[in-house]
């Protein structure tokens, strides 16, 4: 098996539900998420949701979650680890439009 360290991103992401760097974990693969960062890039206080998404269903890692003018969440790192399986993604959405940066950051398993 091949480890490979990657990053995602995905950069202006508001109201809508949306997979960070439209990854989903593909066939015979395994990924642990080693980190994942939201900024927030208004002027104004945000409220963010964050989720692992299986296909069908979105399980909250965090819920509207206030992310500070110009300040940033770290949601999954340090000793928090995530494990996706096959079809899962993280999933981000914000109350404000166009208000969130994120970087994920994953050790996929080939």
């Amino acid at each position: 098996m091949a480890n490979s360290f990657k990053r995602k991103l995905s950069r202006s992401i508001g109201t809508s539900v949306t997979a960070v760097g439209s990854y989903t974990v593909g066939s015979a693969t395994e990924v642990t998420v080693i980190g994942l960062a939201v900024s927030n890039t208004t002027a104004a206080q945000i409220l963010i949701e964050a989720s692992v998404y299986d296909g069908a269903n979105d399980t909250y890692l965090i819920k509207d979650a206030p992310v500070p003018s110009g300040g940033s969440l770290v949601i999954i790192g340090g000793d928090q680890k995530v494990v996706l399986e096959v079809g899962d993604s993280i999933r981000i959405k914000s109350d404000t439009a166009s208000s969130v940066d994120v970087v994920m950051s994953i050790l996929e398993i080939t």
